[in-house]
């Protein structure tokens, strides 16, 4: 199906293979992220219909909770599809355009995922370090702002990724040796200089991921702080079960993205497939893991999933 890459050429389609090296065995690995979407996708859209009609759950916190959730769907539902299709019927082909619009949604939503994680941390920051000032500091004015910021930030630095690529005149060959459309993983296609390309990936990664780790990671240690100078000890725990939700989602966030980063760009002894598989984790677990953790760790939440199956037996015993 592919054209053979000893001269270029302009791709109408390109071919992904999925996980290469474990071809033989990908109907196994379908049936794993089958499950971990279906969980995925049954626990965030609880998160998303219990906070949305529960008035008691409209605090910024769960706000900021019920946009991560949504932005979860919609992150399975920009490459889980085509994975599985890949995975369970071999249908590899994906059109050109159809490539690049998935690579720019791909990137805007873990672009957006990574300010909601900064978002909530800054909420947590504020909460524990600045109680009395709270409700002044983090309003609903503020709050649209911060949803505006992180909507438009990611689309604003990935538009001009997605036009040099589509300014590119041939390629070497239309074969993507990955399980979706990867900006790199696209660029290094190309039978041009893509230096600039190169650069610009990381320049919008460090700006987005980068500096969104670094203020998390000072706003926790900031946050730590203000926790252990509390008095007692009951306190302390109280303040620092608040944030175990987050520190646990966005740790899981962080460290598979950033093994898959450093996999990606200097693991050259570590075998393809193991670079493809911990992309495809990152995408994959961190929206599994998100409502896990919520709804496990946040009393309300449980509260209210428990009454709403209350009812149920209610009703059916009835």
């Amino acid at each position: 199906m592919s054209v053979p890459n000893v001269t270029s050429f302009y791709p109408t389609f390109f071919i992904l293979v999925g996980i290469p090296g474990l071809q033989d065995s990908q109907r196994w690995v379908g049936i794993v992220v089958c499950l971990i979407y279906i969980i995925s996708v049954i626990g965030n859209m609880t998160l998303v219909v219990f906070i949305s009609h529960s008035h008691s759950l409209h605090g910024p916190m769960f706000i900021f909770l019920l946009l991560l959730a949504s932005n979860d769907i919609l992150l399975g539902v920009s490459i889980v599809p085509k994975m599985l299709s890949i995975f369970f019927s071999g249908s590899r082909l994906i059109l050109f355009d159809v490539c690049l619009v998935q690579m720019f949604f791909l990137h805007s939503f873990t672009g957006i995922e990574s300010g909601l994680l900064l978002a909530m941390a800054f909420d947590r920051y504020v909460a524990i370090c600045k109680p009395l000032r709270y409700s002044s500091i983090v309003t609903s004015r503020l709050i649209v702002k911060i949803i505006v910021m992180l909507c438009v930030r990611p689309v604003v630095l990935f538009v001009p990724c997605i036009l040099l690529v589509k300014r590119f005149k041939s390629f070497k060959t239309n074969i993507i040796y990955h399980s979706y459309c990867e900006h790199m993983a696209v660029v290094k296609l190309a039978d041009a200089d893509i230096r600039v390309n190169s650069v610009l990936g990381l320049l919008v990664a460090f700006t987005l991921v980068g500096n969104d780790l670094l203020f998390i990671s000072l706003s926790y240690g900031r946050i730590f702080q203000a926790v252990y100078r509390l008095p007692s000890t009951e306190a302390r725990v109280k303040a620092f079960n608040t944030c175990t939700p987050h520190i646990c989602v966005f740790l899981s966030f962080y460290t598979l993205g950033i093994f898959s980063f450093l996999s990606h760009r200097y693991g050259k002894r570590i075998p393809s497939y193991i670079h493809i598989i911990l992309s495809d984790l990152y995408l994959l677990v961190p929206p599994m893991i998100n409502p896990l953790m919520y709804g496990m760790k946040t009393k309300l939440i449980r509260e209210h999933v428990w009454k709403f199956l209350c009812n149920i037996k209610t009703c059916s015993w009835r």
